[in-house]
């Protein structure tokens, strides 16, 4: 493990059009996993539209990785069933957050840099990063893999690393 690069703040929105795994439905919670850091939300039942708004978070360090998350649907008497898997790319996010010091923004709202879905991530649609107020933020909208359907709303912040000492 390198430098530190900052903490990594991922909030889980919301899932659209998930798989039906349990009778009429499913009782979907997502698992978020980065390097060898995993946190997870709260299980929604009976839902395939979960709303979480749920906050994550990561340290992040050089060489920045890859965000991976797996939905699953919670089952009480067997193993959880699977309900996708998706990735993200954090490379965008630091190198527009590293401009985004070298520019000096820090007040209003300015985006420093689009992402266009490609293999390197599972974007449903073009995202964009931006810094907020000194945060700079990414949505993004993920395409759940090994499924029929599905798709995980999440928004990533970066905050600063603390300074050396």
């Amino acid at each position: 493990m390198g430098e530190p690069v900052g903490m990594l703040k991922v909030i889980v929105v919301q899932g659209k059009r998930l798989v039906i795994r349990d009778f009429k439905s499913s009782d979907p919670y997502v698992i978020v996993k980065l390097g060898n850091q995993t946190a997870k939300t709260k299980v929604i039942n009976s839902c395939l539209n979960p709303v979480w708004n749920e906050e994550l978070s990561f340290s992040l360090m050089d060489p920045v990785g890859v965000l991976y998350l797996e939905v699953f649907d919670k089952d009480r008497f067997k193993a959880d069933d699977k309900m996708g898997h998706a990735h993200l790319s954090l490379q965008p996010i630091v190198s527009a957050a590293r401009l985004r010091q070298i520019l000096g923004v820090s007040s209003g709202e300015t985006t420093l840099r689009k992402v266009i879905p490609d293999p390197d991530n599972c974007l449903v649609r073009e995202s964009c990063v931006s810094c907020i107020n000194g945060e700079v933020v990414q949505d993004v909208w993920l395409r759940l893999c090994g499924v029929e359907s599905g798709e995980i709303q999440l928004q990533i912040k970066l905050m600063d690393p603390p300074a050396a000492p």
